[in-house]
Order: C-alpha cells, then sequence, then structure tokens
C-alpha cells in the first residue's frame, strides 16, 4: 500500500516543494518549479518511479515529526533500540538554484541509517546517467536537467540507484544536499547545509512574526498562513492549488487532476486571509499576478493560469505511472483551464473590490481590465456554463454562476457610486437587478426552501453557501437560513459537507467522491453568519482536528476510511482555515466584509 497521504509533510523554497513521508522518503519534487515535470514521482507509482530515502536501518524504528516552531523545516525523530537520531528536511530560498538539504543528527547512543537515491527525471520515467565522482559526489543527468548529490558519507551504488550505510551517534551530524541545475551551464556553487538551516529558520521566523494572535488557533493560523506563503511561487505572486497532482478524490477512481495551477476563484479569499493578517506584501503580489495573467481579451480569460500567467495548460495521461493506490489516469495539465465558467468574473470583480477596501494602493491596470470585462459579462451572463466544480457534463445554469455575475456587477455599481458617477452605477445596478431577480424565481425551491444547484434542479449544492457571504441575500433572510439548513441536513456526511451528490448530477464522471474540506469550512461560516454560533465553533473544531500530525490538509476527507483524499496540501483548505478562524473570532471577519454593501473604496473597474 501507498503510504497515506496524512503521513507526508511538506518542505518547500517558495518556487517548488517536496513531499517527505514519516519513513524518511522523498516521494514527490517537480523541479524546478510547482509544475515541472517531477523528477521523484514513487507518490504516484512506486520506488522505480524516483524517491530519495533516509532512514534507520532497523524496520521497528518509531518516528515522530514535527516542524520547528513557526518555520517550514521539518523535524523527524527516529527512535531504535540502540539509539534516537533526528532527520531535518528543508529547501532554503533560492540564490541561484534550487536545493534540498537533509541533516542526520545523532541524539542518544547509537543509530544505523540506509541512504538511497533513485532520480526519475519526466514523471519517473527517465532513468538519467549518473556519475559517480568525487567521493560523496554523484550527478544525475537527462537531457537539459542535472541532479547533483552532495553527501559527507561515502556514496556507492550504479547507474539505477546511489546507496549508502552510516551511522551516528550522540553529536554526530551527517548532511546531504540535492542540487538542481542545467546541465548544459557552470555548475552552482555547493550550498553549506548548516548555513543554509541557519537563513531557512530566519527567514521563515521573520514571516511569521507578522502573524497577530487569533484567539485560541493562532498555532493552525499560522501553520496554514506558512503552507499558503510554500505554495507561493515567489517570482510571480502566483499561489498553485497544491503541490500534487492527480492524488484521487476517491481512492482507485478516476476523479484525479492536475492542481499545480493557480485558481481565480480563490482569489478574493485569499486576499482577504492575507490582508486580515497584515500580510499585505504577498496580497499585493497575489493582486498583481491576478491582473497579469487576465490581461488580453476578456472572451478569452481562463479560470485558472500557470505560476507565471501561462494559459497553455494542455492535459495529458501520464500512462507510465500506475497511480496513487492504482488511481487511474495520471493527468499533466488541466482541460478545464479551456471551460466556460462565469464565477471567475465575479471573483475577480470583488477581489480588486476588497484588495481596495482593504488598503491596498490601486493598480493602473484595474480600470482598463474592467472596461473590458463587464460589457462581456454583460452580453454572456444569460448562457450556460461548466460552474464551478468544473463538470466534464453538459453546461447548465448553475446557480453559484449566477449569483457570481451578480457579484461583479454589484461590486462595480458600488464602487462607481462611491465615486460619484451615477450614470456607471445605474447602468451595472439594473443588470444587476435583473440578475438577482432571475436567481431568485429560478434557483429557489419552496419545497426544500433551499436554493439548488442549477435552475430546474432539485439537488443541492455546497456553492450556494456563498450568497449569505457575498452580500446577495443578507444572512436573516429566511431563504438564506432555509438553504443553510437544507444543506446541513442533505449535504453532509458525518457532519461534514459534500460539494454536491455525483449521483444527483450528471458531471460527466464516473464514482463518488470524499467531503469537500473548503465546503465545510464554508459551512462553519454560514452557521455564524446566521447566529448559530456554537455550531459554527464545533464543526471548526472538528475540521481542524483532520489535520494531519504537522497540521496539514488536503483536499477532500473520507469520513468512513478516516483518510484524506485529494491533491495535498490544499491552499482552499488552508484559507478555510484563516478565514473561518478571522469570522469566528474577529467583530467582522472575512464574511462579513465581503458581504459589506458599503464599500468606501476608490474605484478599480470602470464602466
Amino acid at each position: 500500500m501507498s503510504t497515506r497521504i496524512e503521513d507526508y509533510a511538506l518542505i518547500g523554497d517558495c518556487e517548488t516543494a517536496a513531499l517527505v513521508g514519516r519513513n524518511g522518503s522523498i516521494d514527490w519534487l517537480c523541479l524546478p518549479r510547482f509544475d515541472s515535470p517531477a523528477c521523484l514521482a514513487s507518490l504516484l507509482g512506486d520506488e522505480t518511479n524516483g524517491r530519495w530515502k533516509i532512514a534507520p536501518a532497523d524496520d521497528a524504528a518509531k518516528s515522530q515529526r514535527a516542524y520547528r516552531d513557526d518555520t517550514l523545516i521539518l523535524e523527524t525523530t527516529f527512535e531504535t533500540a540502540t539509539g534516537i537520531a533526528v532527520l531535518r528536511d528543508f529547501m532554503p530560498l533560492r540564490d541561484g538554484s534550487s536545493n534540498i538539504i537533509r541533516i542526520v543528527e545523532g541524539i542518544e547512543g547509537t543509530v544505523a541509517f540506509d541512504f538511497e537515491f533513485m532520480a526519475r527525471f519526466d514523471y519517473g520515467q527517465t532513468v538519467p546517467w549518473m556519475a559517480f565522482e568525487e567521493e560523496g559526489i554523484v550527478t544525475a543527468i537527462a537531457g537539459p536537467d542535472m541532479l547533483i548529490l552532495h553527501s559527507d558519507v561515502p556514496l556507492g551504488g550504479n547507474d539505477a540507484r546511489v546507496t549508502a550505510g552510516f551511522t551516528v551517534g550522540k553529536g554526530d551530524r551527517r548532511t546531504f544536499a540535492l542540487t538542481f541545475c542545467s546541465s548544459y551551464l557552470p555548475r552552482p556553487k555547493p550550498v553549506d547545509p548548516e548555513a543554509a538551516l541557519l537563513e531557512t529558520e530566519r527567514f521563515w521566523r521573520e514571516f511569521t512574526a507578522r502573524c497577530p494572535d487569533v484567539d485560541g488557533w493562532t498555532g493552525p493560523v499560522k501553520r496554514s498562513l506558512i503552507t499558503l506563503k510554500a505554495l507561493t511561487y515567489m517570482p510571480t505572486g502566483g499561489i498553485v492549488a497544491a503541490v500534487t497532482t492527480s492524488l484521487p478524490e476517491k481512492l482507485g477512481g478516476t476523479r484525479n487532476w492536475d492542481y499545480r495551477y493557480c485558481w481565480l476563484r480563490d482569489a478574493t479569499l485569499t486576499l482577504l486571509a492575507l490582508m486580515k493578517l497584515g500580510y499585505y506584501e504577498e496580497a499585493s503580489a497575489w493582486r498583481n499576478w491576478l491582473l497579469r495573467a487576465v490581461a488580453g481579451a476578456p472572451e478569452q480569460m481562463q479560470i485558472m493560469y500557470g505560476v507565471a500567467g501561462e494559459r497553455n495548460l494542455r492535459e495529458w495521461d501520464a500512462s507510465w505511472l500506475p497511480g496513487y493506490e492504482g488511481s487511474k489516469p495520471v493527468r499533466i495539465g488541466n482541460a478545464a483551464s479551456e471551460q466556460f465558467q462565469l464565477d471567475v468574473y465575479g471573483e475577480v470583480a470583488d477581489a480588486l473590490m476588497q484588495a481596495s477596501k482593504g488598503g491596498l494602493p490601486r493598480h493602473p491596470r484595474g480600470q482598463a481590465i474592467g472596461d473590458a470585462l463587464m460589457p462581456f459579462l454583460e452580453r454572456v451572463w444569460r448562457d450556460p456554463d461548466e460552474g464551478i466544480w468544473e463538470v466534464r457534463g453538459a453546461r447548465q445554469h448553475f446557480t453559484y454562476s449566477k449569483v457570481m455575475a451578480w457579484v461583479a456587477f454589484d461590486r462595480v455599481a458600488l464602487m462607481a457610486q462611491d465615486l460619484g458617477d451615477e450614470e456607471t452605477a445605474r447602468r451595472w445596478r439594473k443588470v444587476a437587478d435583473e440578475i438577482h431577480a432571475e436567481v431568485c424565481a429560478k434557483a429557489f425551491d419552496p419545497a426544500l426552501n433551499s436554493f439548488v444547484q442549477a435552475y430546474g434542479s432539485q439537488a443541492l449544492d455546497a456553492s450556494v453557501l456563498q450568497i449569505g457571504m457575498v452580500g446577495f441575500l443578507p444572512p436573516d433572510d429566511p431563504r438564506y437560513v432555509g438553504t443553510v439548513e437544507a444543506i446541513e441536513r442533505h449535504l453532509t456526511r458525518d457532519g461534514f459537507v459534500l460539494r454536491y451528490r455525483t449521483g444527483d448530477t450528471d458531471d460527466g464522471l464516473p464514482s463518488d467522491e470524499g467531503v469537500f474540506l473548503a465546503c465545510s469550512f464554508w459551512l462553519a461560516d454560514a452557521l455564524d453568519l446566521v447566529g448559530r454560533r456554537d455550531d459554527a465553533h464545533a464543526l471548526f473544531e472538528r475540521l481542524l482536528a483532520l489535520s494531519n500530525d504537522v497540521g496539514l490538509l488536503s483536499e477532500e476527507y473520507d469520513p468512513v476510511a478516516k483518510r484524506m483524499l485529494g491533491n495535498f496540501p490544499q491552499a482552499f483548505s488552508h484559507i478555510g482555515v484563516i478565514n473561518t478562524a478571522l469570522n469566528l473570532s474577529r467583530r467582522k471577519g472575512p464574511a462579513e466584509e465581503r458581504s459589506d454593501a458599503n464599500p468606501a473604496v476608490s474605484v478599480e473597474l470602470g464602466a
């Protein structure tokens, strides 16, 4: 059986990341970017697809792990019959090259370790040319890519793998560094592991030191904030949804997607999370990435982009990989990038308004983008689309899509009104009112006393929980209260929220899926909005308890098997941790901020 998803921890350098198992094996690493081909890919196959393992020779060794306080430095403590040792894993910020540092230190007695390194470029497919140079240095080359392994223990092996054995006693330290570079350029200077450890610790502690107290939830909020930073591609400010591809939403199923890209629909909630915690530099970088990504013809705006704003995210199948626990296909790229989804226009408008409300300086492209987007949206908002969940069935008139189209016109009308531009305000308010009336007439089912997934449907959908949070209806409106109660009764599994019931919706895909953690955080927010604060607290605490031992969350969860599902770690889940903690601890949290109909901001979007 594969290592469980929850048994992985994250390390990263804010340009890419790796997953490290409890057993000391790095099973996933893409270089040089999050969305580059993996050179360690046993996560989606086995050890022959690439891994780097440092673990006690004693198979009965016990392990315990934690991040060093307020950092992304992972410390795994191994205890054997003969002693105790700690393995420290981290990735320093780049100074021209990407590095993974691993330091083994003896704590008590003696511990014998085994070392195995198997690089496989091109998602576990290409066996590189291994060269054993001077003692402790091995290179792996395949075409343009090169890995250089530096070790202070002798290394052996063959063209398929590098092996070693070593023992540490109390106070002994053994260091290992893996550097990625281009095979045709001069080699970078070797990194100093001990200096890199100090510098990496300084960087993360300076970053987390800015985080304010969030009642009793400061710990999980800080860990989620660190995770969001680790998912940020620092050169551009883009934030990937996760560092993995094709971790399944059901074990053995086909709902396996590539999440190493940046989704526009994460924009507003990410901005609010960062700004509410005072991280304006990161919020500004994300806002700027957003505006660069969507620049161009409005009809060509995508729902997601690459970390630098790339548009071509062609989806294909890495057929040689068996998939996580046999879950195929293994998808690289994401065809949903070509879908038409109305909600993203609302996300862009709302993100820009919230950025202005939060105090970010105006962006010179904000109004120009609005000038292009709004007339286009005026023409297309009546069209069906693929919806927030990127279904691969027929297009429908999804409720959430229409609500977010309303958000776009509402926000622009509010900002125009604030500037005294009554003509523009009237134009967009008229469209907003038309959408509002249509949604209330066609998307609310009196028999269910709830808004439904799409016009003419009786299926429930967790996305309609946002109706009260975006200000479409006030939280005390009986239709919204009824919607919250209906979802709580009929769209939960063990108290956690499903996106929708796959049997009730033709989404073009077979099989079921787990509960969706972001939607469960939305339910906690909605319960708080409708005045059920104790229930919101209880659900929030249950959600936090799903975090693994180092505070990370995946996309979904199986409450029966009690296992994490989906890509990992998931930005949307950790955004949920931050925003729900703020909603429950602040007089005016992100949910109230977003639904506030009195912006009092300088306009970012024009007529």
